[in-house]
């Protein structure tokens, strides 16, 4: 839970934003959103009307956009993804890891999705389309195909010179997985362990075999599961055959936990995490019809049971 002290900062943060904009001064707002995280401004906008939202989205650095793109609920997200084209997207989402922009392609009309994987590189491709084949509720909607990973018969030295050839690691990096030459997991190599040991030695005499692969297939909800329970910062996805696929970071954990703790106390008012909290009544009356029917006749029903044994309870 967030410490009150904390949010203070926050919430003037935002006013005076607000403020600047009522005012005019975009210059002023436009240096303010440069000292916010991604997340912070996706939360911004989210907190922002409509109009306001145009504005502040405009003042966005180019290079923060799709950024701020994977952090937004899903209802914003297509308002802004429907005012691009195309190529517009592929710009936007340049440089995303391959699960937030499957994430972000869902949000897309179909022709418009192709068009975007279309413009991207062929192995680029292939990776995002692996990955919308599966449900996103499941462990391969939720992995990430750039994994790096080794044979067990190459030496530490053959693998940190591999390694520096990399401009940088993909993100939480935390183990590289060992693997056949058909991509079958045998084990991993933790970084640390790749850092301090003989460089002669082989991956086979230090991997370690103690992580069984996450299967393709296993929902969301259990993942996150074995992730707390285990203590992990990554794991490996596979195939039936023990295929490596990709991998499962943290991050993508913690999305799955806060998504669902929020849908569970928001669908208590019949809402939805997903939804633009500044729609427009009608279409937001739409979607808690069915939640408010079922309290009017709970509520009529209580009042009947009252009704019934007022003499009791007077007694």
């Amino acid at each position: 839970m967030s410490n009150p002290q904390e949010l203070q900062p926050q919430t003037d943060h935002a006013l005076e934003l607000h403020q600047a904009i009522d005012s005019g001064s975009l210059y002023e707002v436009r240096q303010m959103i440069k000292t916010l995280p991604t997340a912070g401004i996706a939360h911004l906008l989210e907190s922002s009307p409509p109009k306001t939202r145009g504005v502040l989205w405009q003042l966005i650095d180019k290079d923060a956009e799709g950024e701020v793109l994977q952090y937004l609920n899903e209802d914003i997200q297509g308002q802004i993804l429907s005012e691009l084209n195309a190529e517009q997207v592929a710009e936007l989402t340049f440089g995303l890891e391959t699960d937030d922009l499957a994430d972000i392609l869902q949000q897309l009309p179909q022709q418009v999705a192709a068009q975007v994987l279309e413009a991207m590189d062929e192995q680029d491709r292939h990776r995002v389309e692996s990955i919308l084949s599966y449900d996103e509720d499941t462990a391969g909607g939720l992995m990430n195909t750039d994994t790096i990973t080794v044979r067990p018969t190459h030496t530490l030295e053959l693998v940190l010179r591999y390694l520096r050839r990399h401009d940088s690691l993909p993100a939480m990096t935390d183990t590289i997985y060992v693997v056949t030459r058909d991509d079958r997991l045998l084990g991993r190599m933790p970084l640390h362990t790749l850092l301090v040991s003989d460089p002669q030695t082989t991956i086979n005499e230090l991997m370690l075999e103690d992580l069984e692969g996450i299967p393709v297939t296993m929902e969301a909800r259990k993942v996150a599961q074995l992730f707390e329970q285990h203590d992990w910062v990554s794991a490996p996805v596979v195939d039936e055959a023990g295929k490596l696929l990709g991998r499962i970071t943290i991050d993508d954990v913690v999305d799955v936990i806060r998504d669902s703790t929020e849908h569970s106390l928001m669908s208590m008012a019949g809402l939805d995490e997903e939804d633009d909290t500044f729609a427009p009544v009608a279409k937001t009356a739409r979607r808690r019809a069915l939640w408010l029917g079922v309290n009017l006749m709970t509520a009529v029903f209580a009042s009947m049971v009252i009704y019934l044994f007022q003499d009791t309870l007077d007694a």
